[in-house]
Parts: C-alpha cells; sequence; structure tokens
C-alpha cells in the first residue's frame, strides 16, 4: 500500500476565531499521521491503527452511517471521511486504511484532523483525483463535524491541507467559505523564520488531555453564537470593542470580548511579520491571547497556566495554550540558546506543584499534507 501523511499544527494565534469567521495563523508541525491506504472490491472499509494494536474495525461501504454509533471513537474520523466520499458521489469501492499517528492525542496540536486530512488525501488520490484543496477540507472537516461529533471550524484542517514549509498560514474564514469559485482557497503564506532572528518556538505538551467532543467546546460555540445575535451581526467577526459594551450578558460579553480582542491580535502579528519587525515582537500578543482564554474564554486550565507563568519567568518573550482548551499545550517563543534554561524552568515548576514534567519540543513550520515517497 502507498503511505500519505497529514501534519498536526501549531496555531500561532487566533483560538476561538475561525468559526466565528475570523482570522487564523496557523503553522503544519513536522509531527503528523500517516495513512496507509490501498482499494478493495469487496465494498468494506478495513481500519486499523498502530496505536489500537490487534484492534480491527471492519464496516460496510455502504453501511458507514449505520453503523456509526457502533464504532469506537476513534475510528469515526477515518471512516466519516470514507463516509463523505461516498455521500459527495465519489467512486469508493472499498478500501483499506492502516493508521499510524505521531501528533500526541489531546495536546491541543490537532491530532483528529491530521488523521481526517491523511485519509481524505489518500482516498483523493485512490479514487477522486481531480478534487481541489478547498474540497479536501471541507470533507475532512464534515468528517469531523458530522461523523466524529466535533463541531470544529475550518482552521484546523486548513493548516493540515494548505501550510508550506517556512511559513505561517494567514487565512480568513469568512473569505474562505464565502468564495463562490470552488477551486479558490483565501489565504495568504506569511514568511515565519525564526531560526533567522535567533529564536524557537517551543510546545510543551502538559500531559493533561482534552477532548472536544465532550460538549464544552460546542458550548463555547454556541455561546458566541448567541452573543453575535444579541448584538444583530451575521458573526462576532463583525462586532467591535464598542459593540460588546450593549452586551448585558455578562459570561456572553466575555465570550464576545475574547473573540473581538483575538482577530485583533492576528492582524497585528500578520502585519508585523509582513513588515520583517523583529519577531520577538509579537511575543506579547501570544501572552496577551493566553489571558483572554483564560479570563475571558475561560477555556485554560491551572497546568496550562503553570506552562505560560514557567515560560515567563525564564525569558520567554510570550507565551499561550495552543488549540481548543481545556488541557493540551503551551507554546512559548524564546531565544534559541534559552533552550535548555526553559526547559529546566518547565519541569521546577512542574515538580514544585507536584505534576510531572511537560514533554517540550521545538517546532518549525513545515509542509502540509502530501503522499509520501
Amino acid at each position: 500500500m502507498d503511505r500519505w501523511i497529514a501534519p498536526g499544527r501549531v496555531n500561532l494565534i487566533g483560538e476561538h476565531t475561525d468559526y466565528n469567521d475570523g482570522f487564523v495563523l496557523p503553522i503544519a508541525l513536522s509531527l503528523g499521521v500517516v495513512c496507509a491506504a490501498g482499494p478493495r472490491t469487496d465494498r468494506s472499509v478495513r481500519l486499523t491503527s498502530a496505536q489500537r494494536p490487534g484492534e480491527v474495525v471492519e464496516v460496510a461501504v455502504d453501511d458507514l452511517a449505520a453503523q456509526r454509533d457502533r464504532v469506537p471513537g476513534w475510528a469515526r474520523y477515518p471512516l466519516g471521511v470514507v463516509h463523505e466520499f461516498v455521500c459527495r458521489g465519489h467512486p469508493v469501492t472499498g478500501v483499506t486504511l492502516a493508521i499510524d499517528g505521531a501528533v500526541p492525542i489531546g495536546a491541543g496540536l490537532s491530532s483528529s484532523a491530521a488523521l481526517c486530512c491523511a485519509v481524505t488525501v489518500a482516498l483523493r488520490d485512490l479514487f477522486a483525483p481531480a478534487l481541489t484543496e478547498r474540497a479536501l477540507i471541507e470533507i475532512a472537516k464534515a468528517a469531523e463535524n458530522e461523523f466524529a461529533g466535533v463541531p470544529t471550524g475550518v482552521l484546523d484542517q486548513s493548516a493540515s491541507i494548505l501550510c508550506t514549509a517556512g511559513h505561517a498560514l494567514f487565512l480568513d474564514v469568512r473569505a474562505f467559505t464565502a468564495a463562490a469559485d470552488p477551486e479558490a482557497v483565501v489565504a495568504e503564506q506569511i514568511p515565519f523564520d525564526l531560526g533567522a532572528a535567533g529564536l524557537t518556538l517551543l510546545v510543551a505538551d502538559t500531559g493533561h488531555p482534552h477532548d472536544l467532543a465532550d460538549g464544552a467546546y460546542a458550548e463555547r460555540r454556541a455561546q458566541c453564537e448567541a452573543a453575535a445575535a444579541a448584538l444583530g451581526v451575521r458573526a462576532l467577526r463583525d462586532a467591535t470593542e464598542v459593540d460588546l459594551t450593549r452586551l448585558t450578558d455578562p459570561l456572553l460579553r466575555r465570550r464576545a470580548t475574547h473573540v473581538v480582542t483575538e482577530n485583533a491580535r492576528v492582524l497585528a502579528m500578520v502585519e508585523q511579520l509582513r513588515t520583517g519587525m523583529d519577531p520577538r515582537a509579537v511575543g506579547a500578543l501570544l501572552t496577551a491571547s493566553h489571558r483572554s482564554l483564560q479570563a475571558d474564554f475561560e477555556v485554560s486550565t491551572p497546568a496550562l497556566d503553570l506552562a505560560v507563568a514557567a515560560a515567563m519567568d525564564v525569558g520567554a518573550y510570550g507565551a499561550r495554550m495552543v488549540g481548543g482548551g481545556f488541557g493540551g499545550s503551551v507554546i512559548s517563543l524564546i531565544d534559541h540558546d534559552a533552550t535548555e534554561r526553559v526547559i529546566a524552568g518547565f519541569a521546577e515548576r512542574f515538580a514544585a506543584s507536584g505534576l510531572s514534567a511537560p514533554w517540550v519540543f521545538a517546532v518549525e513550520p513545515a509542509t502540509g499534507a502530501h503522499r509520501l515517497v
């Protein structure tokens, strides 16, 4: 069987803005999910995972919807992709899928989108080679939303499909979803070369996994929709800080405050990177994003807050939680020669709190989903 890989992602900034028609700025990771795939002629899907040794899931192509609630939760992501291909009329005669993932699960690095996107590009090459990048993103998103039951926006799938090495992906989500041309993808590749500036972006996986299917993510999304409705705008992307004073519900005001200010932070970071400003300057935006996610959106955790504090105490230019929240990872922008000191700082602070040290690793912008040769 041939193999395909799709990367996880780190969202530099723009958390919980995608489903509010806003702006995002992710990079792809070198860590990814590999899908080995081969066609079958018996109209069945045979699914295995290296992370689930001995577990085999077999479902008839024509019976995917009926079997959804009978398969393990992890299997709903790849099976959801097959289901989307079938629903869209692509001639899937059957397929064998073997999954092997290197993106930490529950770390806020989009392991589920990487899984869906790896299967999506594999099925495209096997059964529907004319599919556009936009169609791939829509299929992977629909699989996660409708079959796996996680109401994510378009950020994760776009990053996994569209990102390029050495760049961050600036995506205007409204422009992407509203584009009349089915082949159009409204995105800009922003140069992001930290090495040239002597900087490193660290990820600290706290080891406290999140689960976006548990309802808290959907609750935040519903609250944002309620805030937009109360303001009489299509989405919170259209609200201003002045508008926020009209929200009488303090909870909805806090949720909307995060989205409005986070969109502004994305645009500010993009402008700084476009103009060649010293990347150290964007550190303050990272930290401000975390404070907003912590206080206004209330998706941080004590372990995430501890990791941010540890990074800042040992000289990071900025740090924030990354991903949907309720667990996962923190990113921090540091001088390259401070890496060992920062890692030691994480270990010391976590040990003092009776917690295991986070898994810390450096990341650089990698390329999006592709076939392995």
